[in-house]
């Protein structure tokens, strides 16, 4: 698929998914089809493009030369003269910016609700909240809408949503994205990040983005510490991070029992202590000027920093050092902490009965990483009650690199695509999650195909190619699909069981990538319903 059909696919897929609270300023597609002609000249012109087609999206704090930086405050909004660095590399590298997305206002909150624009409902519920503060980039990219997106990350916010939608939230240490550009949470330690479906597709975006330096390497065996206690989390969440964790050591780790208790001392330093005055200092003048433009529990959080008296800055500054002493210490034994990202995923209902005390409770294991000064990736790490679930690996500063390694340690998996009732809410959605599944995104196959209602119990489509304007029949369409991955052994265990007139073979995206997926005989079709004009089976079901 070229980069303008890529570019047609996102948008067609943004109308499709109808989540226009994601977006702050969506750029017309016009102007991001004439970027990807230009594109496709600097190609043919020799010059090396990493990034080559992938579509970005940008956290609305975040300058993007042509577009109003607001922060999420329409009050506040500026017109950059030219890109943040960070979005100047992203363009350089060869990526298309799609626009700038929904955030928590002034990047104060974990859950993505804080925002004129309208709370960004998750990608995989809606009746639950997305994540903040980088809440619309997540979902960009969670729905299949961007490749890539920028987030910032202060106390969690480039890591809680990555969790919330299942996809990968890279926050780099301190210092290796410029954050030149971006309107200051805390100045002191805000840092940029990288929200990708992969670990693999984050890392390349980050290679593009970060300043020059040397990052150290470990070999395996990794040594991964491991929490004595985590404290209070939601149900079911206990068993699904002794799974992960468990996961690691089978793939060759060495499980280290460590005491994380400085973490969370310091975790309760950045809100409980003299730390926020310095949100205060980043937008506090502006919120007293304009109290009636800016979400209550923004205002209450930074306009309270305000009479925080120096000397117990000073105090916390000697206590943070302890403690970052004592950190150090359990990092110099591991190559990084397993934590769960977050102790719980809330509804928006629940947010709006107590705003501050949920979004406190969703900091605990992410409020103390930058204060100090430390590396952190966040993963996918399987389902709790149909809700992705995350774990952070964390670890010394420039260990990113390490981080990534990590990451990649666990067992090997593999990625398929499905159209009918093995969707989500679906009869046989099961057959996926009991074997490991882990939904990755929702989102169109190219437009080559035909779906077709078949005579089954329990009724399943039939998914045919034809190619695009195919000449033996109707002109392919592009229809809506789930990308999961499994386990290497239980995508053979669900393989073995796929009966006929299914079977299943390579099914290509939007994107132009291919994944396996259901396919159906061409015979087995003659006389069916034809239900491609339905955009998928969840549509014809609707009908």
């Amino acid at each position: 698929m070229s980069v303008t059909e890529r570019v047609r696919a996102a948008y067609h897929r943004i109308a499709r998914v109808d989540r226009p609270e994601i977006w702050i300023d969506l750029r017309p597609e016009a102007d991001v089809l004439a970027d990807a002609e230009n594109l496709d000249a600097r190609r043919a012109a020799g010059e090396s493009l990493p990034l080559y087609g992938k579509l970005a999206a940008v956290k609305g704090n975040i300058d993007v030369a042509g577009l109003p930086t607001t922060a999420a405050c329409p009050e506040y909004a500026y017109l950059p003269g030219e890109d943040a660095p960070v979005v100047a590399r992203l363009r350089a590298a060869g990526a298309l910016i799609l626009g700038t997305t929904n955030l928590d206002q002034f990047a104060t909150g974990l859950v993505g609700t804080r925002s004129p624009h309208g709370a960004v409902r998750n990608a995989i519920d809606p009746a639950y909240v997305s994540g903040g503060s980088s809440s619309g980039s997540a979902v960009a990219v969670a729905l299949g809408i961007a490749d890539l997106a920028l987030g910032t990350d202060t106390a969690g916010s480039g890591r809680v949503p990555a969790a919330f939608n299942g996809i990968v939230g890279l926050k780099p240490t301190r210092g290796l994205l410029p954050t030149t550009g971006v309107v200051p949470a805390c100045a002191s330690i805000d840092c940029v990040t990288v929200f990708a479906r992969t670990v693999d597709e984050a890392t390349a975006a980050f290679a593009c983005l970060s300043e020059p330096r040397d990052l150290p390497v470990v070999h395996r065996p990794f040594r991964i510490g491991v929490p004595l206690e985590l404290g209070p989390l939601q149900d079911g969440w206990a068993e699904a991070f002794t799974a992960a964790a468990r996961s690691f050591g089978e793939a060759g780790a060495e499980l280290v029992t460590v005491d994380i208790s400085p973490f969370l001392a310091a975790a309760r330093l950045l809100y409980e202590g003299a730390f926020v005055a310095e949100r205060y200092s980043a937008a506090g003048e502006f919120i007293d000027a304009h109290p009636d433009a800016v979400d209550p529990a923004v205002r209450q959080i930074i306009s309270a920093a305000k009479d925080i008296p120096a000397h117990r800055v000073f105090s916390d500054l000697a206590t943070l050092s302890g403690l970052s002493q004592e950190a150090s210490a359990v990092l110099s034994s591991v190559d990084c902490v397993l934590l769960p990202t977050t102790t719980e995923h809330p509804t928006i209902a629940e947010v709006e009965a107590d705003p501050l005390g949920v979004n406190a409770r969703l900091g605990r294991f992410t409020n103390s990483t930058n204060l100090l000064g430390l590396s952190s990736l966040a993963v996918p790490a399987g389902t709790v009650g149909g809700l992705p679930f995350g774990v952070m690996l964390v670890g010394a500063a420039n260990a990113d690199r390490i981080l990534a390694d990590v990451a990649r340690l666990v067992p090997r998996r593999t990625r398929i695509a499905v159209v009918g009732a093995h969707l989500r809410g679906q009869p046989l959605n099961h057959e996926l999650t009991s074997r490991g599944g882990r939904f990755v995104a929702a989102g169109p196959t190219a437009a080559e195909y035909r779906l077709y209602a078949l005579d089954t119990v329990p009724p399943k489509p039939g998914l045919v190619r034809v190619g695009p304007g195919g000449s033996d029949g109707p002109d392919g369409s592009a229809i809506e699909a789930e990308v999961w991955d499994l386990p290497m052994a239980g995508f053979g265990e669900f393989v073995a069981g796929v009966p006929a007139p299914l079977a299943i073979g390579k099914v290509r995206l939007a994107d132009g990538s291919e994944v396996s997926g259901f396919v159906c005989e061409p015979a087995a079709v003659e006389g069916a319903e034809d239900i491609t004009s339905y955009g998928g089976w969840l549509g014809y079901l609707s009908r």
